[in-house]
């Protein structure tokens, strides 16, 4: 019987929350006699509502590992079993968090239990220490997960081995050089799977925040007529586009300084959060012939103290014709995100195209 989910509005920790955690101790103890269900609850309860989502998950595994006797390779036989009857996808990562704070001296085999784990809940955390261990050895074994029939390993090829992966042990050596992924992500880029595409994707783009000019001297050499190839060289570039980056627009063929008019507008000029705002930008050829165009818009929030940032947002990428006029149109909602709390005040919008600021528009939000 599965643990019955949190609310909608709870918070991700949630996802292991005290049902959950009982719901494990009576499978676990329904496969193995060797297991002590009030051991694991008292250790993993203990202190779980000061605990963050990753604390929870890596708690998890250390109290699997304290309430189970046996070997290593005894107790990964058992959370094999167990699985298929997590039936949670983030939930099922504490395996793999296991294997990785247990297994690092039984490499090989380490290896390929987190293969085995990866369809279940994505090993793509717990990979991470084995890069940093041995890179060599593991790229190597990660390189023949490029070519396995599950999507999943494929994936996790290209998504375990990013160098800054959101949530995960940064990979240092991978940071100051990313060569070493290069064949990975050249083997990947054809994948039928876009599950694995957008990981390949997010992999050069973490690329592109320390090596620019590698990162297009590497996607030069594909074929960007092919749309898989271009897909992908268009996602790995976005942060690059959105700076303006003169040599990603020329790779994605928006090389040429834009030829147009804009004009901007916003609606309300005032609001609170929660509330929409409605963005909309007229723009105007002013040259002889079409042009190919990516419309984005910067917002300068109004910080604390009088200070301001800037975070840049796609809108559309287009091609306009010679002399066309053209309005695009686009609702954002202002509210708070655990990663950004807004401040009342003036904030300022501007239009970007090519890489170049044309218009702006400000509103006031009231906080």
């Amino acid at each position: 019987m599965s643990a019955a989910p949190p609310p909608e509005n709870a918070a991700l920790k949630d996802w292991f929350d005290e049902a959950r955690h009982r719901q494990l101790a009576r499978e676990l103890a329904a496969l193995s006699p060797g297991f002590e269900p009030r051991l694991f609850l008292r250790l993993c309860l203990e202190g779980l509502a000061g605990r963050s989502l990753m604390q929870r998950l890596h708690q998890c595994a250390l109290a699997f590992h304290a309430a189970q006797s046996g070997s290593y390779r005894q107790k990964v036989a058992l959370l094999k079993r167990l699985m298929p009857q997590i039936g949670h996808a983030f939930v099922a990562i504490f395996p793999c968090d296991f294997v990785a704070s247990f297994g690092l001296e039984d490499f090989e085999y380490s290896m390929r239990a987190l293969k085995f784990f990866t369809p279940f809940g994505s090993a793509e955390f717990a990979v991470r220490p084995f890069i940093a261990a041995d890179q060599g050895r593991a790229l190597a074994i990660m390189q023949q997960w490029a070519d396995d029939p599950c999507e999943h390993v494929r994936r996790l090829a290209s998504e375990g081995s990013r160098p800054r992966l959101p949530w995960g042990t940064r990979l240092n050596a991978l940071v100051r050089d990313p060569r070493p992924c290069a064949a990975l992500l050249d083997q990947l880029k054809d994948d039928p799977s876009e599950y694995v595409r957008r990981s390949v994707a997010n992999h050069l783009n973490d690329i592109s925040k320390d090596h620019p000019q590698w990162l297009l001297s590497f996607l030069g050499n594909w074929d960007l007529q092919q749309p898989s190839a271009r897909w992908i060289a268009r996602h790995a570039c976005r942060s690059l586009i959105k700076q303006g980056d003169a040599g990603a627009l020329k790779l994605l063929g928006f090389g040429a300084s834009a030829k147009v008019e804009a004009s901007l507008s916003l609606a309300p000029a005032r609001l609170r959060l929660g509330e929409h705002l409605q963005l909309r930008v007229s723009l105007r050829s002013t040259s002889r012939q079409r042009q190919r165009l990516a419309v984005d818009y910067a917002l300068e929030y109004a910080r604390a103290g009088g200070r301001t940032s800037i975070k840049v947002f796609k809108w559309k990428e287009l091609e306009l014709a010679a002399g066309v006029e053209l309005v695009l149109e686009k609702r954002q909602l202002i509210r708070d995100f655990s990663t950004r709390r807004h401040h009342g005040g003036r904030h300022r919008v501007e239009v970007q195209v090519n890489g170049q600021r044309l218009a702006q528009a400000s509103f006031e939000l009231l906080v």
